[in-house]
């Protein structure tokens, strides 16, 4: 079976990290993602809201380098986690469990909402990287960068 999903799109609120009973650190985020075509009446794009989870390294990374109106692309699985309101009532949600974030704009295009170009190749954030994959490359592939954010690249 294949459940891989890969959206684009902006942050609607800055990230929420938080930890477990055992310390691991889970994000929370949402993307808003334009669909590909208008609506027939107006003709405008609609925009979907797409709930998204991260967890450890993943999780401290995204809420250390993203915020609100930054583009990002998301690559994970999607899930649907039943769950129960405050009324009684049963509950799904969907949402896509993130295994890679990348920056989907430059540092200087986020400031400013409208450019999207997709970012360089994901490097581990230990070394200064745009993301934090699952496993980490050598680190004799990589060069160490200070936590400065000047001598960044981007």
């Amino acid at each position: 079976m294949l459940n891989h999903i890969t959206i684009m799109g902006r942050l609607t609120r800055d990230p929420e990290l938080r930890r477990t009973g055992s310390g691991v650190a889970v994000t929370s985020f949402t993307v808003a993602v334009d669909r590909d075509f208008g609506s027939r009446e107006t003709g405008e794009k609609e925009t979907d809201f797409i709930d998204c989870v991260a967890w450890r390294q993943t999780g401290e990374f995204v809420s250390k380098y993203f915020t609100k109106g930054r583009m990002a692309v998301v690559s994970g699985r999607l899930q649907i986690r039943s769950w129960t309101d405050k009324e009684g009532n049963k509950r799904r949600t969907a949402e896509v469990i993130a295994d890679n974030v990348y920056f989907g704009d430059s540092k200087r295009d986020g400031d400013t909402v409208g450019a999207s170009t997709f970012g360089s190749a994901p490097v581990a954030p230990d070394y200064g990287g745009y993301s934090a994959p699952a496993a980490s490359a050598p680190a004799s592939d990589f060069a160490m960068l200070s936590d400065d954010d000047a001598q960044l690249p981007f």
